[in-house]
């Protein structure tokens, strides 16, 4: 029986190209489609599985969806007079009606079920108009953001930085119950300064009082009283001498 021929559908279809340079992880995207009307379990192999991290490895694509996969590139010193024998191979099997694990349906797979896709690996260095185009992108990021700090305005913020709806209405409402406890704090200072008027006036009252009942006021009452009697005492003694003389 002849071999079944691939049902996914793979993008790049032939080569997995990664751009360097190659002192940080590279990473490139396989897009694997399932244009059949079942289920499909996939596995990614590679020729140097040390060199390479791919996530999702294995799986299963439902009928009509697409999945991409992330293969990534580890560092390493990059030879651009070595060519690059690294492969890696897409297997896929249609997976049964009841599927309950898929590594005893790999192990029990037959050869004529298996189908593949190879694909090779090609390191590519960016080339000088590569380095040109990023310099002046970033020269002219760098002119965007220097207008923008001296016109005092800034750039929009991406909508992945915006606040949702949720976020929105947690702010309004922080902003209402500091407005409500400002004009708290504002009643509450104008009812000290009231209370505090009332204190001064009631102070000065009792100033005044205290002044007016002061040891020097019962001294000017306690004092004018002999000299009404020395007064008493000299009209009397004067009637009673003039009557003893006639």
């Amino acid at each position: 029986m002849s071999k079944l021929e691939q049902i996914l559908v793979l993008d790049p279809a032939n080569d997995l190209k990664f751009k360097g340079p190659f002192t940080d992880v590279v990473t490139a995207n396989l897009k694997l489609k399932n244009p059949s009307e079942k289920k499909v379990c996939f596995k990614v192999k590679t020729t140097a599985p040390r060199r390479y991290c791919v996530r999702p490895n294995s799986g299963i694509i439902e009928p009509g969806a697409t999945l991409i996969i992330s293969v990534m590139l580890q560092p390493f010193d990059y030879d651009p007079n070595e060519k690059s024998k690294h492969k890696f191979m897409v297997q896929a099997i249609f997976a049964p009606g009841t599927l309950a694990d898929t590594e005893a349906l790999w192990k029990d797979a037959k050869p004529d079920e298996l189908m593949d896709s190879k694909l090779r690996c090609v390191f590519e260095l960016p080339s000088e108009n590569d380095k040109v185009n990023d310099v002046d992108a970033s020269a002219k990021s760098a002119s965007v953001l220097n207008s923008s700090k001296a016109d005092g305005t800034l750039a929009p913020k991406p909508v992945s930085a915006a606040l949702d709806d949720s976020e929105k209405k947690k702010v309004l409402e922080e902003c209402k119950r500091l407005q409500a406890e400002a004009i708290k704090l504002n009643d509450e200072n104008r009812l000290l300064k009231d209370e505090g008027l009332r204190l001064r006036k009631f102070q000065r009252s009792e100033h005044a009082t205290t002044n007016s009942r002061s040891p020097i006021g019962r001294e000017y009452t306690t004092s004018s009283l002999p000299s009404l009697l020395v007064v008493i005492a000299a009209i009397f003694i004067g009637f009673f001498l003039g009557k003893f003389i006639l």
